[in-house]
């Protein structure tokens, strides 16, 4: 496949690296232009590109940016996209730390709802959570024992099957979380977010979400954490997430 990805963070550029492993022929852009980028492209053996580049001839582009960024992207971006190509979103809605408050999220709007009326395109929404250390170092081959899962959710059957064969080839299984309105379940702070967990116990951590608790847990994250000490391990990160988001 030929995959565009805008962003290479911690998420965006572990999946370039994972996908162009895989086979497909991947294209990285960020908001450093091409040259911004190239180092990391030649690096991983993806081609640079800006952010029409990324899209242009794409079978799945993958969104990984925060939430201001996708305001700025070009209004006719996706324009000439055809609908049956899907948009991959991983961002996370984070007010007060990376991003400005947004009042319709705040009022209950699901953030790729939101993402969705931005870009004025169905999306998809996948890779948001799972930690970055752990997409990159713990994923395992289908059908491993305690093989860890990646919710995915959106209103567009074709587009979800895409979506979670992307999901599977980077090594963790995807779990339909059902559309696009119930994708607040796998949002920040909710029990299915970056706890680790298989398939089935990602499926009762969908299930167990309830509107409005994960915010205020969201927004005194780094307070938590920081109870943690200055250097925290993966696991120590992954105790404290299951803790304050998924008590048994």
């Amino acid at each position: 496949m030929k995959i565009g990805i805008i962003g290479t963070g911690n998420i965006g550029g572990v999946l370039a690296r994972k996908l162009r492993n895989a086979g497909h022929e991947v294209r990285v852009a960020n908001s450093r232009g091409v040259e911004g980028v190239r180092a990391f492209a030649e690096e991983i053996g993806a081609t640079p590109v800006d952010v029409r580049g990324a899209v242009d001839g794409a079978d799945a582009v993958i969104l990984s940016i925060p939430f201001t960024a996708i305001q700025d992207l070009p209004e006719d971006l996706f324009d000439r996209l055809p609908q049956d190509v899907p948009i991959i979103d991983t961002g996370n809605y984070y007010p007060d730390m990376r991003d400005p408050r947004i009042a319709e999220i705040d009022e209950g709007m699901p953030e790729s709802v939101w993402v969705s009326r931005q870009l004025g395109r169905p999306i998809v929404k996948a890779f948001n959570n799972i930690l970055a250390y752990s997409l990159a170092e713990l994923g395992q081959p289908q059908d491993s024992s305690g093989r860890l899962a990646i919710a995915v959710a959106g209103d567009d059957a074709q587009a979800k099957a895409i979506a979670s064969g992307l999901v599977n080839e980077v090594g963790f299984d995807p779990v339909d979380a059902g559309g696009l309105a119930e994708s607040w379940r796998q949002q920040p702070s909710t029990p299915a977010y970056c706890c680790d967990f298989d398939a089935e116990e990602t499926r009762k951590a969908l299930a167990a979400a309830k509107p409005g608790e994960a915010p205020p847990k969201r927004d005194s994250m780094m307070q938590t954490y920081s109870k943690l000490g200055p250097n925290p391990t993966h696991a120590d990160i992954v105790a404290s997430n299951r803790a304050t988001n998924a008590p048994s």
